[in-house]
């Protein structure tokens, strides 16, 4: 019986050398995502929004991409796959195979961040600001790789744009057994990416939020991300056992929440030389 649901065929390398090597979507992802970051800093720069350039934009952006991919490894294992890494602790080094965690990713740019704020002597509250303002992008090309990559697929559905992606059942399955599925991916890329870089971007040149209270825009970012990644969770087939009855995306997005309030609530310290009112 012939299936009316649009059967995910798309390969995950833009060009493929070998069976297992080659130029892959999701590392363009990740290529695009800094570049995009390097490109802001830079106008944030000429349009003196922010106190980087030059060659300084460069050393951040290599703090970021090791806080982002240890981060992220390790964020993946120990938050989802705890038991595979105390099973087979070289599956943490196999990185071809795919999996990485965003929650993990921010704990290691907080730490990257922090790292760059001490041996250049700038506020981590400004970096902060700096870099959500501009981390939806690399959310945005990252899901949409997940998509290609037919990986983080959706919940079953019988909506007209569902999508049957083959590797979410068995092997040898029979194609019209096969359930189609939210393609909750470019929902994500379209919550977490597009959504929420419109209002980073509204929020830093709208308003002075950045200067008057540095860090409450990274509080907004983590508020903002953490609802819509919920949104985005009721969509998604949860990849790991649900804790308290809920994804672990979404519960770990409930200590974001926390987080980004406690910036929001933060009260700015007073400038040099002047005492709190």
């Amino acid at each position: 019986m012939p299936t009316t649901h649009w059967v995910h065929d798309l390969s995950p390398f833009l060009i493929k050398f070998s069976d297992n090597f080659g130029i892959r979507y999701y590392g363009l992802a990740y290529l695009l995502g800094f570049a995009a970051t390097v490109w802001l800093l830079h106008i944030y720069f000429r349009k003196g929004r922010s106190p980087l350039g030059g060659e300084v934009i460069g050393d951040l952006i290599t703090y970021i991409f090791f806080g982002v991919m240890l981060g992220g490894r390790l964020g993946y294992f120990l938050l989802y796959q705890l038991d595979t890494v105390t099973r087979d602790p070289l599956a943490l080094f196999r990185v071809w195979e795919g999996g990485m965690a965003s929650h993990g990713g921010f704990v290691g740019v907080v730490a990257a961040l922090l790292l760059f704020a001490r041996r250049h002597q700038v506020s981590f509250f400004v970096l902060g600001d700096l870099i959500v303002s501009t981390a939806p992008l690399g959310l945005l090309f990252g899901r949409i790789a997940n998509f290609i990559n037919g990986e983080l697929w959706g919940r079953t559905t019988d909506v007209a744009w569902a999508v049957i992606f083959p590797h979410s059942a068995d092997p040898g399955t029979k194609l019209h057994l096969i359930p189609a599925r939210h393609p909750s991916q470019l929902y994500e890329a379209a919550l977490e990416g597009v959504v929420l870089f419109a209002l980073m971007q509204w929020r830093f040149w709208r308003s002075d939020v950045t200067r008057s209270n540095p860090g409450r825009l990274s509080g907004e970012f983590l508020v903002a991300y953490a609802l819509l990644r919920m949104v985005g969770e009721m969509f998604r087939e949860p990849d790991a056992s649900l804790i308290f009855g809920i994804s672990r995306g979404s519960f770990y997005s409930i200590f974001m929440i926390a987080a980004g309030l406690a910036l929001i609530l933060r009260r700015p310290a007073p400038p040099s030389g002047t005492s709190p009112a």
